[in-house]
């Protein structure tokens, strides 16, 4: 029997959801997610935080 894959939180990037708001299945009818898809500057600070995410596990790779 194969594991569920475990979704991940389009807000808190790199964690998985963790299912934070009552009556959600997950990322794809979460509230939160919802609202700040739909703001452009929260939008656009949530693309600044995955840019310096994703900079930071390069970083990490070419340590290794």
């Amino acid at each position: 029997m194969r594991a569920k894959p475990t979704p991940m939180c389009p807000l808190r990037i790199g964690e998985p959801c963790t299912l934070c708001q009552a009556f959600v299945t997950g990322p794809e009818d979460c509230q939160t997610v919802k609202l700040v898809m739909e703001d452009p500057e929260l939008r656009e600070e949530l693309v600044k935080k995955r840019r310096a995410w994703q900079a930071q596990q390069r970083e990490k790779r070419a340590r290794r």
